[in-house]
């Protein structure tokens, strides 16, 4: 029997097959404290997280009895996976399992960012009546949507923009050109330089490496199509926060949404106060039931393997 440790929120449901066969401490909070976390990893054969551990430093060099680390999401830049590889720790991603959650999230904001109306609640319990600055919202159909990546969750994005009439570009360095993928989704292969200056919605989905950090600053957002809309739901680092807000205030940006930011959770930041058409969400874009669901029986599934 192995001892498992969970430390951040997991699927009720797919708790219980590991529970059936070896012991389990599930804390859901036990990411919050870093002292415990790494007494209960000394004595771990697995642990499982989401992407507020950090399993690196301290919590890796605990980990001296572990099997394997299982992340409860697709993004792996906060597990230390070459660090992990050299201890024997097999790491367990479960990918395309929130594709689903982050493509609608995708859809969503293009659609509520490009209409620019859906904020009208307050006004109009209020009494006011702003019709005609509310009626010059744009439609997504007829559009054209940039993916920066063009993996699992890029490709299912853009087939569900094409159902809406959204014509579809990408980019992606690890892609070529005459990559399927393309093709099987409607989709044109582009250079970042060129999705950047046509796209009227630029949506991110490329991992935060040394190559793509700060990949959206203040130049590259300088140089997006005037009244383009901007949707980041890969990792914070990508992009320039000062300048997307810059860029919103001064008209450059028509819309953004940030799923994702620098350093989470996100500190009351002044950058963002009054800035027009602009969504923040806490990391949720692919945390949905649903998604939680499919991560979880998978992360659940793998280990099992690996533990038997």
């Amino acid at each position: 029997m192995a001892r498992i440790v969970i430390a951040e929120f997991m699927d009720p449901a797919a708790l219980e097959p590991l529970r059936a066969r070896h012991e389990l401490l599930y804390e859901p909070q036990l990411v919050d404290d870093g002292a415990r976390l790494q007494r209960e990893a000394a004595g771990a054969d697995a642990l499982i997280v989401r992407n507020r551990t950090q399993v690196r430093g301290a919590l890796l060099a605990a980990l001296q009895r572990c099997q394997a680390v299982g992340r409860l999401g697709a993004g792996l830049d906060n597990i230390d996976v070459a660090g992990c590889q050299a201890r024997g720790i097999r790491v367990l991603v479960a990918s395309g399992a929130n594709a689903p959650s982050v493509a609608e999230y995708v859809i969503a904001a293009a659609l509520l960012l490009l209409r620019g109306a859906y904020g009208a609640t307050a006004a109009l319990a209020s009494g006011h009546w702003p019709r005609a600055a509310l009626s010059n919202g744009r439609e997504f159909a007829g559009k054209t949507l940039g993916l920066v990546g063009f993996g699992a969750i890029g490709q299912l994005t853009a087939r569900s923009a094409a159902a809406l009439g959204v014509r579809t570009m990408a980019c992606d360095a690890l892609l070529g050109a005459d990559h399927p993928a393309f093709a099987q989704t409607g989709t044109q292969p582009v250079g970042l330089d060129e999705l950047v200056a046509q796209a009227d919605v630029v949506s991110l989905h490329v991992p935060l490496l040394a190559t793509t950090r700060g990949l959206f600053d203040a130049d590259r957002i300088g140089k997006m199509k005037p009244g383009a809309v901007l949707i980041n739901s890969s990792r914070g680092g990508i992009v320039d926060q000062a300048a997307v807000a810059a860029a919103l205030r001064a008209g450059r940006l028509g819309g953004a949404a940030l799923d994702v930011f620098d350093t989470e959770p996100l500190a009351a930041a002044a950058q963002f106060q009054d800035c027009p058409n602009l969504l923040l969400t806490p990391h949720i874009a692919g945390v949905t039931t649903e998604s939680n669901q499919r991560v979880s029986r998978l992360i659940a599934q793998q280990l099992l393997e690996v533990l038997h």
